[in-house]
């Protein structure tokens, strides 16, 4: 079961998981909410997951981690 999570959750952006980590939440929770808030309000918050999904793309491509004297 965990090569599927492996193989599935850097293709789906990973949004979910920086949220909980972020706000220190179970994964399966915030996902459950938001499979469940899709459903009630008629997949709107697939627009939010996808702004996200770009700004974490996005935070990745171009901030760098800063290389210090004892990486070198």
């Amino acid at each position: 079961m965990k090569w599927l999570k492996k193989f599935f959750e850097p293709k789906i952006f990973g949004v979910c998981t920086e949220i909980a980590e972020k706000f220190n939440l179970p994964i399966s929770l915030v996902r459950m909410f938001f499979i469940y808030l899709s459903f009630v309000t008629f997949f709107s918050p697939v627009i939010f997951y996808l702004g996200v999904a770009f700004f974490l793309r996005f935070k990745e491509l171009f901030i760098t981690k800063r290389i210090t004297v004892r990486d070198l």
